[in-house]
């Protein structure tokens, strides 16, 4: 790799990290205008916007013919958010105490959602109707989030008026997603340029690396959280944005002519796909904490599947 695109591969990551801490200062301030847990407000709101990559990525594939590389991106993003980052920041941030956002019912419907593109990609095969499925899945999240949380509620129309916002946190908020954006676009495809170099297939790249590089805001905004001492606003981000990533891949399914086909093999990013987020609903139900320990073990399973891939 030349040394000025490892220059702006450095740059593009330092650019990820201003623009994260944007965004998080502006959804605390939301927060705290609309009287909104950090959490409520990023589950949907800040996951959506941190999965702006995805999205920009899935468009690029669907525009190229290359269905896969948005199906690995997705699919890999699912265990770099619970495998990797998560981890991340409860080994840095000495654990990650876990309050009672979610319920029960609601954080296994969560994690079903997440969980659903993994189940109906094991075929090789999604189709239209599967991709209609997806994003009514995601869309009955959404009601029953925002039946618990009260996001809309008429005690709290503070939501749509334009006064209970700050101007500032605004720009903030613009600027930070607009950062974001451009950093992300020159990340992920240096990102795709050193896969070429090192001669690894499309989706094998798609899974690992890109999906690395899809999910740098995120795992900048790991280290932000930790920085400032919000980390329900990162927890809540991750569980949105993992949610989000079933919405797209509905969607994209639907834009490209309603079928996606594949002849990859996703046995093992199924089976470790489904690992992971049941080591997160253990560790969340069980001890309403992630230690640092547990954070350690998930990363080592995430190596281990890392290994598992790169050896087919």
């Amino acid at each position: 790799m030349q040394s000025i695109s490892l220059a702006i591969y450095l740059l593009s990551f330092v650019a990820l990290w201003i623009g994260a801490g944007l965004i998080i200062k502006s959804i605390d301030g939301f927060s705290k205008h609309l009287k909104l847990s950090p959490f409520s407000i990023s589950f949907f709101f800040l996951g959506l916007l941190t999965s702006i990559p995805e999205i920009a990525v899935g468009f690029s594939a669907v525009s190229q013919g290359t269905p896969e590389i948005f199906v690995g991106n997705l699919l890999g993003g699912i265990t770099v958010i619970f495998l990797f980052i998560i981890p991340i920041l409860a080994i840095l941030g000495r654990g990650i105490k876990l309050t009672n956002q979610l319920d029960k019912k609601t954080l296994l419907l969560a994690l079903t959602v997440i969980a659903a593109p993994s189940f109906l990609i094991l075929d090789k095969r999604v189709t239209n109707p599967e991709g209609t499925l997806l994003i009514g899945l995601y869309l009955i999240l959404f009601f029953f989030v925002e039946r618990n949380r009260g996001f809309f509620d008429r005690h709290n129309d503070r939501a749509v008026h334009l006064k209970s916002f700050s101007l500032m946190d605004i720009m903030k908020l613009l600027l930070g997603v607009g950062i974001v954006l451009i950093a992300s676009r020159y990340a992920v495809s240096k990102t795709i340029e050193f896969a070429a170099f090192l001669n690894i297939s499309t989706f094998l790249a798609s899974l690992i690396i890109l999906s690395l590089g899809t999910n740098l805001p995120e795992l900048s905004l790991a280290i932000k959280s930790i920085v400032t001492d919000k980390k329900d606003i990162a927890l809540g981000d991750y569980l949105g944005s993992a949610a989000a990533n079933t919405l797209v891949f509905g969607f994209f399914t639907i834009l490209n002519k309603g079928e996606v086909l594949t002849t990859n093999n996703f046995f093992t990013s199924f089976l470790f796909i489904e690992i992971a987020l049941g080591m997160f609903y253990h560790f969340t139900r069980s001890e309403k904490n992630i230690s640092r320990k547990e954070g350690i073990v998930m990363i080592l399973v995430y190596v281990v599947f890392v290994a598992l891939e790169l050896s087919y």
